[in-house]
């Protein structure tokens, strides 16, 4: 009987070792409507931390120098979502819905065996975790950090009425009249419109040049982009136009950190508006840093979410 005993103990841990999963720190994940690709940097021993690229439609590649300087804490997750950087390119435009996109981090989630972890969405990536949050209510979310958030389109629109009244005249008379033309491609509408990024999009590096990890990954993805969000940054004008989830931050139970740039596309003034609808939440609004907070301050990001999560995880 003994003996018995000792053969089923040893087979279950057989079975047991035989069933955990060998989780490769570069790979692709199967999701409706393809592949998405991830990255996993550093080292797993402390409670990973997911990343959510903006756009829609942009890449994660240019996030991972900068979110890296934490990997000695802990791993750090980025992946691009469908349609997006490495990931697979269908041009179905059924496929770019909020809940297609929130359904990707359950399939991360699962393939990467991501029990219990910290998400940061980074603008509209903020859109997404906000939506899964809220809808799915997901178990081993132990903290969340809406980093320079879209959490609601009349908010962001408000934004950047505010923003662009702050431009020269000339500046706003140009881009009000290529809009109502619809001619986003104009030189002059394009100069007026870098005038506006250059001060809010990245202080640092305008127009943007990537960085070592970004080499040979494909570039802004222009048509999901255009459909979900629209053709400028000024107005939304794509399937997110309606999109509002303050009513709903009473609801999100897990800590929260808000995050912007002092010159932020995600005016401080919403941010902290944000804050004041929302349950056990902080605010950290990072110094001489636009919209890409993570490339123009990449050290004082990385402070501050290392600060939050250990506050977090020390109780």
């Amino acid at each position: 009987m003994k003996k018995l005993i000792v053969i089923l103990c040893f087979s279950s841990l057989i079975v047991s070792m035989s069933c955990k999963k060998n989780i490769e720190k570069e790979g692709y994940v199967n999701v409706e409507g393809g592949k998405i690709w991830y990255k996993i940097v550093g080292d797993r021993k402390g409670t990973p931390l997911l990343i959510l690229h903006g756009g829609p439609g942009s890449r994660s590649c240019a996030m991972i120098p900068g979110y890296s300087l934490m990997k000695s804490e802990r791993p750090i997750i980025f992946y691009d979502q469908l349609g997006s950087g490495n990931s697979d390119r269908p041009t179905d435009l059924s496929l770019w819905s909020i809940e297609r996109f929130v359904n990707e981090i359950d399939y991360l989630r699962e393939a990467l065996d991501l029990k219990e972890l910290h998400i940061l969405g980074h603008s509209c990536g903020s859109t997404f975790l906000s939506e899964y949050l809220i809808t799915k209510k997901p178990k081993g979310v132990k903290s969340v950090i809406f980093s320079r958030p879209h959490l609601s389109s009349p908010d962001w629109n408000n934004d950047a009425k505010i923003l662009l009244s702050h431009m020269s005249q000339s500046i706003q008379d140009t881009i009000a009249k290529y809009e109502a033309a619809k001619n986003y491609t104009a030189p002059a509408f394009l100069a007026a419109a870098d005038s506006f990024y250059v001060k809010h999009l990245s202080r640092k590096s305008w127009p943007y040049i990537p960085n070592i990890e970004c080499d040979n990954v494909p570039d802004f993805n222009e048509q999901v982009y255009n459909y979900m969000w629209g053709p400028t940054e000024f107005k939304i004008t794509g399937i997110l136009k309606d999109f509002d989830r303050t009513p709903d931050f009473k609801n999100i139970k897990e800590p929260i950190l808000f995050i912007a740039g002092e010159y932020d596309e995600a005016r401080p003034e919403t941010i902290y508006k944000f804050q004041k609808l929302s349950n056990n939440s902080s605010v950290e609004i990072i110094d001489d840093a636009a919209h890409m907070t993570m490339i123009d301050q990449p050290e004082k990001v990385a402070e501050a979410i290392s600060r939050f999560l250990k506050k977090v995880e020390n109780g």
